[in-house]
């Protein structure tokens, strides 16, 4: 393993992205909470570990849009069947029903996916016990 002084770790080249300072400061705050130092150094993992695994990304925000579009034509439907009920209407809303349930599965199963791992910092053996 080169160690950080070799050439190849030497870190000469930039990556710009552009951030809102909302952005920057959520993505700061997260890298800290998943034990990065910087947020540059969790953008860094991030990169390698898609390189590495072939991953694109955006398979979330992709999802995230889908059922939100869904959401929004289950809620349609939902609207519908309400205001026929006020007119006195009959109204099946079995296949409503279970649309719902449907997407409920999916979203549960998505945001299975999301939550973060918490990282548990091994403390350097010299390090003092903080009481």
């Amino acid at each position: 393993m080169p160690d950080a002084s070799s050439p190849s770790r030497i870190r000469s080249s930039r990556l710009s992205v552009r951030a809102s300072p909302d952005e920057l400061a959520r993505w700061s705050q997260s890298a800290r909470f998943l034990g990065h130092a910087t947020a540059a150094d969790w953008v860094r993992t991030l990169l390698q570990d898609a390189a590495l695994s072939h991953h694109c990304g955006g398979t979330v925000s992709r999802e995230l849009r889908q059922l939100r579009a869904e959401l929004g034509r289950i809620g349609n439907n939902l609207n519908q069947l309400a205001h026929a009920a006020h007119l006195g209407d009959a109204v099946a809303c079995g296949d409503t029903l279970q649309d719902i349930d449907r997407l409920k599965d999916r979203t549960d199963h998505l945001l299975r996916g999301l939550r973060p791992v918490r990282v548990q910092r091994v403390r350097p053996a010299s390090a003092p016990l903080m009481h």
